[in-house]
């Protein structure tokens, strides 16, 4: 990524929230980063996190006072939670602890972190800290989806040895992480501002009977990242989402369906008032052509069924393409430039997205993915391997390049 740090001097300003952890030890270390790559940081140092980092440390190394008290006797005029709130680029809390998530997500301002958590308008990443059991117990991972349905994003902590001697997940994410998670939010830039992006993810079902059915193992991760990542980049976005259990991302509009014929029509209903057009989801290939009202019972012999095709979606758009830029995927096991090059061209498509999903921590059920991207013109780029997050944005990078010819 490239970024102006001497640009970003003058405008970025992190606030930093730092809570009763023993990773917050670390803020130094990370405050002291920030302020390396020209950012102005605000400290807001909670009561328990004062007894393991003092103010001085923190108020030295970001050359700017520390906020301590909700309360707190000032000569300044101004509600220092609105001022704060007003001031941040990003609101940072790092370490978050259990008992600040939970409070956050419950909309309590006890302290003036929390004011301030309530009051800001910034984007906000939360980096958690705590044992592992107390990061599993299902209490605190509903807070934690809360948080996330309101827009805030985690830092994931790593796994490793905790500070009371237990092995697990729940470190403090590496400092180059979080400060890797702010760089990217501080340069984030709204260039789909104005342009309606329609997004599929997931899988299909396709019924055999009332219990069972067709489908295949797409989680709908990498459609929700580009959705979340258009969004964010200031595009009005629909999604059109398979049967998947994943929260819808912040100012997206929704539309579940669950079969390939639904998802055809849904499609098709909002194609004509769309910019763009990203297939990310895997609807099935084929359905069963006569569905059996009754659950089927089970045989002691072998019996069959007949199959037909579904509709191929992106083909059956290629006759309605006016205006808008089509962006499809490949899920490949064999022959992937092959296979990619003949679905571009036999589908009348912009960009084909191609994917090994036999290769290790690519493709479906996990978290990371690469691919390698044909555009109409012949050419191939690789992605290289990275978050789904990252893939979105750089997927977006060539659509918005197109869109803008």
């Amino acid at each position: 990524m490239n970024t102006n740090h001497a640009d970003m001097k003058k405008t970025a300003c992190v606030v930093l929230g730092v809570t009763g952890s023993i990773a917050a030890y670390k803020a130094a270390d990370l405050v002291s980063t920030l302020i390396k790559r020209g950012i102005d940081v605000r400290t807001i140092l909670t009561a328990s996190g004062a007894q393991f980092i003092t103010p001085l440390t923190l108020k030295t190394l970001s050359r700017a006072p520390v906020a301590l008290e909700q309360f707190a006797h000032s000569s300044s005029t101004d509600v220092e939670h609105i001022e704060l709130a007003k001031q941040a680029d990003v609101l940072l809390i790092a370490p978050a602890t259990a008992n600040f998530i939970g409070k956050a997500a419950n909309g309590i301002a006890d302290d003036l972190l929390l004011s301030t958590f309530l009051a800001v308008t910034s984007p906000i990443l939360i980096a958690p800290a705590m044992n592992s059991k107390m990061l599993t117990n299902p209490v605190v991972q509903r807070n934690i989806s809360v948080l996330r349905g309101r827009g805030c994003e985690f830092i994931e902590p790593e796994e490793g040895l905790l500070a009371c001697g237990d092995i697990g997940r729940g470190r403090l994410a590496p400092i180059e992480m979080i400060v890797r998670s702010v760089m990217n939010v501080l340069s984030l830039k709204q260039d789909l501002l104005g342009k309606r992006i329609l997004v599929t993810a997931g899988p299909t079902r396709e019924a055999i009977d009332p219990v069972r059915f067709i489908s295949n193992r797409s989680s709908g991760k990498m459609g929700f990242a580009i959705a979340k990542a258009a969004a964010k980049r200031g595009a009005r976005v629909t999604l059109i989402a398979g049967p998947v259990h994943l929260e819808t991302p912040t100012g997206v509009e929704r539309i579940n369906i669950v079969s390939c014929e639904q998802m055809r029509n849904a499609v098709e209903a909002e194609f004509n008032n769309s910019d763009a057009l990203i297939m990310a989801a895997a609807p099935a290939d084929y359905k069963v052509e006569a569905v059996s009202n009754q659950k089927l019972k089970k045989q002691n012999s072998s019996f069959s069924m007949t199959m037909l095709p579904t509709t191929d979606i992106l083909k059956s758009l290629a006759c309605c393409k006016k205006h808008q830029v089509i962006m499809g995927f490949a899920a490949e096991t064999e022959f992937l430039e092959q296979n990619a090059k003949a679905k571009l061209l036999n589908k009348n498509l912009d960009f084909i997205a191609a994917n090994d999903v036999s290769a290790k921590n690519t493709g479906f059920e996990v978290d990371t993915n690469q691919v390698t991207l044909f555009d109409k013109a012949g050419n191939a780029t690789k992605s290289g391997l990275m978050n789904k997050k990252e893939l979105a944005n750089w997927l977006l990078n060539f659509l918005l390049d197109e869109l803008n010819k």
